[in-house]
């Protein structure tokens, strides 16, 4: 029967999977059971009750005792059964085991930022060690979002104000997909981001190559946090248009506002953009850029400028 049900799901890729695809198979194996049962006793009294004549009566029947506490006793049952399963997977999956290793990932319209314990950062990549327990911790910068990944079976809101977590254990090096499964916005569809399973000699040279943080000129450093912080998910860098103005050619540009009035792209236009976009909104283009006030550093925001203005 699991057989019949596995086009259904994707590869399992975590041990506490199992218990998670067990009782989907039970819950639609009973369901499948019941359908049948009940269709087929549908058709039955259908037939066998059928009208034959106009002179036939359907005899009155009052109740059936037993019948009445068997429709009620066994699917009571039933869902002690799926309730007690679900609550047991449940606490497994809040009970992270001491050994795991701890990643804070933060979601925002429309990404995911990833920081490590040593330093290093990613966007919408998340690498983890095979074989050993990962703890996700979750925290949102803007609004609801929800953290899930199909192949480890595990799903959580992301909400603004909070740590939330979930913690799962790649069985094997590869590749699997993070999308977030609570509408954010006008993005929401494109918040994909992938966790990259490494073995675990291959994971500590990845933290050890990536480490530290952003690092370079400051040109450089601009370049790499406008990746990390999720910019290029809303403005290309080569003029093309997406939910907000491209950076190319936007330095000393002249901008046409929502209001009307016209605007010079310089140093303090673009710091203004960066902590309070709604202040100022481009014609044409929506306020849906959520501010950076308290994310991001002033030494941050100078390299950040300092890149923009090189992409003529």
């Amino acid at each position: 029967m699991d057989r019949l049900f596995e086009f259904m799901l994707p590869e399992a890729k975590s041990p506490t999977a199992d218990s998670t695809d067990a009782l989907f198979h039970f819950i639609n194996e009973v369901s499948l059971v019941l359908l049948i049962g009940i269709t087929i006793a549908l058709i039955y009294f259908a037939i066998k009750y059928r009208r034959r004549s106009e002179d036939d009566e359907t005899p009155v029947i009052t109740h059936n005792n037993t019948l009445e506490i068997t429709w009620s006793v066994v699917p009571l049952l039933i869902c002690f059964v799926i309730f007690g399963w679900g609550y047991t997977g449940w606490l497994n999956l809040k009970s992270v085991p001491d050994n795991a290793y701890e990643i804070q990932v933060n979601g925002f319209k429309w990404g995911w930022n990833v920081k490590y314990d040593n330093g290093a950062q990613t966007l919408n990549e998340i690498h983890v060690p095979e074989g050993r327990p990962v703890k996700i911790v979750l925290q949102s910068s803007d609004v609801l979002h929800s953290f899930f990944v199909p192949d480890y079976r595990v799903k959580h809101d992301v909400v603004p104000g909070r740590y939330t977590y979930v913690w799962f254990e790649a069985e094997e090096a590869g590749e699997s997909i993070v999308f977030c499964t609570e509408y954010c916005g006008t993005g929401h569809s494109d918040m994909l981001a992938k966790v990259i399973v490494h073995t675990e000699e291959d994971f500590q040279t990845w933290l050890e190559k990536n480490g530290g943080g952003v690092s370079g000129t400051p040109v450089e450093q601009g370049e790499q946090l406008v990746q990390l912080q999720g910019c290029t998910t809303c403005h290309s860098d080569d003029g093309s248009r997406l939910i907000g103005p491209s950076f190319k050619g936007l330095w000393e540009s002249e901008e046409t506002l929502s209001d009307g009035s016209t605007v010079t792209v310089d140093e303090n236009y673009l710091r203004e953009s960066i902590l309070n976009p709604g202040a100022k909104i481009v014609e044409s283009y929506d306020n849906v850029m959520t501010p950076y006030e308290g994310r991001i550093s002033d030494e941050e925001i100078t390299n950040i400028i300092e890149y923009l203005k090189t992409l003529k």
